[in-house]
């Protein structure tokens, strides 16, 4: 039997202005640098440039959580292959460049694949090397904010669903936020749905703060990418020299965070809306939570998922997850 091209489809569900502009991107950042202290959601470094900086961080030496978790996927395919079984549709939360995705999808025997990711264009570039490497596959891109419930194709409504969210992209969110996201994927997926999710875990200080600020600066570019995001999409006038990039560890909050930091007083606009930064004042752009074991099952259980088993690589500084969408309890 001859293979064929497997079908693709995107769905833009991404809520733009008359502008074009993503109306959430615009409501985040103005809420965000009203606020003291000023933060602005994560999520938003991942435009076309910023996911491309991302792809990049993942190559350099000092960030080792890729190789971990590369690691982690290469040596367990079997595991996988017994514990989900084949025939699911794979639902990769925040899909990138689909790199690890491979390894998965190799392993599985998979209905089909729908990634989805924000960034529209990086999506359907990487949909599309995906269903070349895989044809006969079906693959179903979906342009959405997968922070909220998303609306599967209706070609893999009937079939099991097995949630792909590598990385640790739930390190980035408060403990709150990472619940309720947990909670949306849950109604994503449906009953009877599995998830296979990445947890970096708790390790030297010294080791975690070269993996945010790398020599060669590619993570600085990366953070500095948003405040150039919001002067090209918002109108913003934020003076790019004025911001350098930091990386600072929080012992009692077990994170990572990343600020964009004024080196001088600057005032600015972003939509018409006038701003300042103190110098030395920062804007808040990233946290980065590492786990243990059991603050991971803690965060699992509390979003609705219990954990089925668990694989680290060989330092153990990293862990994959392999959890079951919880049956609701009124008791012990």
């Amino acid at each position: 039997m001859s293979a064929r091209r497997a079908p693709q489809r995107g769905l833009a569900l991404v809520d733009l202005d008359e502008q074009g502009v993503d109306r959430a991107f615009r409501a985040d950042v103005l809420e965000g640098l009203r606020q003291e202290p000023k933060a602005i959601p994560a999520r938003w470094f991942y435009d076309e440039r910023g996911s491309q900086l991302f792809e990049d961080i993942t190559r350099l030496p000092e960030y080792y959580p890729t190789r971990a978790e590369t690691e982690i996927l290469q040596a367990q395919g079997a595991d996988f292959a017994a514990l989900v079984g084949p025939g699911r549709a794979v639902v990769e939360f925040g899909s990138g460049s689909s790199v690890k995705t491979p390894l998965l999808l190799q392993a599985i025997a998979p209905a089909a694949y729908v990634p989805l990711d924000i960034s529209g264009d990086f999506l359907r570039e990487s949909a599309a090397e995906l269903a070349a490497k895989f044809p006969g596959l079906p693959v179903y891109p979906v342009e959405a904010d997968f922070m909220r419930r998303v609306a599967l194709p209706p070609e893999v409504e009937a079939a099991p669903k097995l949630g792909f969210f590598p990385g640790s992209t739930i390190g980035n969110m408060v403990p709150f936020t990472a619940v309720d996201l947990l909670r949306e994927m849950r109604a994503t997926l449906g009953e009877g749905s599995q998830l296979l999710i990445g947890f970096d875990l708790v390790k030297d200080t010294e080791v975690l703060l070269a993996a945010y600020d790398d020599a060669a600066g590619v993570t600085a570019a990366f953070n500095l990418n948003l405040a150039e995001r919001i002067n090209r999409e918002l109108d913003g006038t934020i003076p790019l020299d004025a911001l350098r990039h930091e990386a600072r560890w929080d012992e009692k909050l077990a994170r990572i965070e990343m600020h964009l930091v004024a080196s001088r007083t600057i005032t600015f606009e972003v939509d018409g809306e006038p701003f300042v930064l103190a110098e030395g004042e920062s804007i808040h752009t990233e946290n980065s939570h590492k786990f243990t074991r059991r603050s991971l099952a803690t965060l699992l259980l509390s979003g609705g998922w219990t954990p089925l088993d668990r694989w680290t690589d060989g330092a153990g500084q990293f862990a994959v997850v392999l959890a079951e969408a919880t049956r609701p309890r009124r008791a012990p």
